[in-house]
């Protein structure tokens, strides 16, 4: 996959095929923030992405803010969404998350807090029209 990109889907099969694309190119210490409107296919993504990586049971951390799963490599899953303060973040050990070399880190509302995020990140803004066809816009920040 280049960056930046942007990719238009219509079905889940496309999602699905996007993120194993995109899975290509993942790896370990590496931060990859999702941001998008609410059922705009951030979780799903994920999952279908870490399935590459023989993980599943992938869901939602909107109530645990983290979830962390272990397969070809570890991953950790935030979600921002919920977090109303930026000390929340700081309590559930975001640091020593984020100082894990080892694991891939998901971000999912990380525009919420853009004063928490890593300078060095890979940025996906997924966009949603009014047929529920999705666009997925990669930026990688150095």
């Amino acid at each position: 996959m280049t960056f930046p990109s942007v990719h238009k889907v219509v079905t889940e099969y496309d999602t699905r095929n996007l993120a194993v694309q995109f899975a290509a190119s993942v790896n370990p210490a590496e931060v990859v923030v999702l941001n998008g409107n609410l059922g705009s296919g951030k979780t799903f993504f994920i999952k279908k992405l870490l399935q590459s990586f023989k993980v599943d049971g992938v869901s939602s951390p909107t109530f645990a803010l983290v979830n962390e799963y272990y397969g070809d490599l570890k991953f950790y899953h935030f979600d921002f969404y919920r977090i109303e303060q930026v000390r929340e973040i700081y309590d559930i050990g975001f640091d020593e998350y984020m100082k894990d070399d080892e694991a891939v880190k998901f971000i999912e509302w990380g525009s919420l807090f853009p004063e928490v995020l890593p300078h060095k990140r890979t940025e996906i803004q997924i966009t949603m029209d009014e047929n529920f066809n999705r666009e997925f816009s990669f930026i990688k920040y150095e």
